[in-house]
């Protein structure tokens, strides 16, 4: 089973019927039994069940987004935003049946609590009354990624999608950066009325479950969705006070640099990306070349990796090239009864074919190394532990940049390390305006997009949309897949940027060390939540006070020493 290839990985649509049967059986067994081993065979054969159905429903995710034309998984991804709501409801019940069980001292003791705070979050998101609301916020959800993936783009002749026109939106010839970005977003300026429309139904629609849950409105519904058990909202502004305070100055004086070093009389949006005079870092090859590049990389790394990308290797389990009807972004997911990790990206000739390997790498490690936990809860973390895996892992593979990018290699570095920090404001901005949204659902579309507008003052003071229309009446967040797909799942890449940062300083001090306390950090999977997690590790908590002041030092050193900084 280990060696199938992906290709030959069955799918098959799975039966309701049996499904709701058999778990009606087991969970009412459950809430009866009283002999202990018995109850663990019942978790088991449960798990058993649930894992069946997430096998089928990832297979058909994966082959879903590969081509987002192909109408028999278009079908299929119709039944399971259907569906997925429905089988919620019995997980709901199991988790109910385990939280009041009279044995649960015994079985928290076997599993550890984590279970019990994933179980008690769960049991207060969901309620039958909410399935139709859910059917429809997937819906609309598939309807937003399924829009992205038309886009059909024309420059100078020649046909692009989101995907595909990135290595102009960076090129060298400062005229074809600015016609491809004004292109990119003249997409989403023709489509406008209709994602502020499916914002708007999903916005509601969210509200009125938070409501029906009796939640005040959404964000709470937001957080306990994201299973966030150690952490709270306020935690979080403060958290994002302190990349105001400490990160957007720092920010601030790296565009300033970036606008001498490219030559530039003022920097505008299309020129944010674009970080050296001769051009951004690109890899040396094809993508055949950057994945034998990836495979001595993971071979040189450590024996866990270079065991788990052969794995991922012989059964063909990515998917990295952009192509038509190919749905945007990269992603990681897990085919549970092949204890398979699945890479999806969208190649494009940039650095970043690079950065979306080692990150959804870092993923997939990790995934790989838990994979043999006994509960499903536990094979991932919670997002933003999750997130530590793949940001960490893109710093930990630096010493074999140069198998990608050769001559270019401290380019690589130079941008890699800037972006890291260039990035930390934009996901604040992004969780910030996703706050305000849900606390004022009412908002009518203008509203919404002018607190975006003041709130990428205040994070990206630096940001000039030059005579761009749509971006100077605050479309920009229209553009990120995240905030209508997976609502607060973004603060999380920049908790996580933290802790990544933290891994890069420490395994250039003692990199032994730092890359054993990663793979442990994998190998616990979701068996804590995340500040234990990160405690666990030797990892500072992003949430301590002036926390940033100890891991900026190296890195503004760094930057100088780079002439990325004066």
């Amino acid at each position: 089973m280990e060696n199938k290839l992906f290709a030959d990985f069955e799918y098959q649509r799975p039966n309701t019927n049996i499904i709701e049967n058999q778990l009606n059986k087991l969970i009412d067994n459950f809430v009866i039994c009283n002999n202990f081993n018995q109850l663990l065979q019942i978790i088991n054969e449960i798990n058993s069940i649930r894992n069946d159905f997430l096998t089928e429903y990832n297979l058909c995710y994966i082959r879903h987004t590969i081509n987002t034309k192909d109408t028999f998984y278009e079908e299929e991804n119709n039944f399971f935003d259907n569906y997925s709501p429905i089988f919620s409801g019995f997980i709901t019940r199991y988790y109910k049946a385990l939280i009041n069980h009279p044995s649960r001292p015994e079985l928290e003791q076997h599993f550890g609590s984590q279970l019990f705070s994933i179980a008690e979050l769960s049991i207060k998101t969901f309620d039958p009354i909410i399935i139709e609301d859910l059917q429809e916020e997937n819906q609309l959800s598939s309807e937003y990624t399924k829009l992205k993936a038309t886009a059909d783009l024309e420059v100078d002749g020649k046909k692009y999608n989101l995907s595909s026109i990135i290595p102009l939106n960076v090129d060298k010839d400062r005229s074809i950066r600015k016609k491809s970005n004004e292109i990119k977003w003249q997409f989403y300026e023709q489509n406008e009325e209709k994602i502020d429309e499916l914002f708007d139904k999903l916005v509601k629609v969210r509200h009125k479950i938070a409501v029906k849950l009796g939640y005040e409105n959404f964000v709470q519904l937001g957080y306990d969705r994201m299973l966030r058990s150690d952490y709270d909202a306020k935690m979080v502004e403060i958290y994002r006070d302190q990349i105001v305070k400490f990160i957007v100055p720092l920010n601030t004086k790296l565009y300033s640099v970036q606008q001498e070093r490219t030559n530039l009389d003022t920097l505008y949006y299309y020129d944010e990306d674009f970080h050296f005079e001769d051009g951004n870092p690109t890899p040396k090859g094809d993508p055949d070349y950057i994945l034998n590049a990836a495979q001595k990389m993971y071979g040189d790394l450590s024996p866990e990796t270079k065991e788990f990308f052969a794995f991922m290797q012989e059964s063909n389990l990515m998917d990295l090239v952009a192509k038509d009807g190919k749905a945007t972004g990269g992603y990681c997911t897990y085919i549970n009864n092949y204890k398979a990790p699945f890479i999806f990206s969208n190649f494009n000739g940039t650095s970043g074919d690079v950065d979306v390997l080692t990150h959804e790498a870092g993923h997939a490690f990790q995934v790989y190394r838990s994979r043999n936990h006994s509960i499903p809860e536990y094979t991932w973390p919670t997002y933003e532990a999750c997130e530590i895996h793949s940001m960490s892992m893109e710093f930990f593979t630096w010493p074999w940049m140069n198998l990608f990018f050769g001559d270019e290699t401290q380019k690589y570095y130079c941008s890699h390390l800037s972006n890291a920090l260039l990035f930390l404001p934009y996901g604040a901005a992004v969780d910030e305006f996703q706050h305000e949204i849900y606390q004022n659902p009412q908002m009518s579309p203008n509203e919404r997009k002018m607190i975006w507008k003041s709130i990428e003052k205040k994070y990206l003071p630096h940001r000039n949309n030059e005579n761009n229309e749509y971006l100077n009446k605050g479309g920009f967040w229209q553009k990120q897949n995240h905030i209508f797909n997976s609502p607060f799942y973004y603060i999380d890449y920049t908790l996580a940027q933290f802790c990544a940062l933290t891994y890069w300083n420490w395994s250039r001090t003692d990199q032994k060390e730092a890359w054993e306390s990663y793979v442990s950090l994998c190998d616990l999977g979701g068996k804590y939540s995340f500040t234990e997690l990160i405690k666990k590790a030797g990892l500072n908590s992003p949430f301590d006070k002036d926390s940033f002041e100890s891991i900026l030092e190296p890195i503004y050193t760094w930057l100088k020493e780079n002439k990325m900084m004066h």
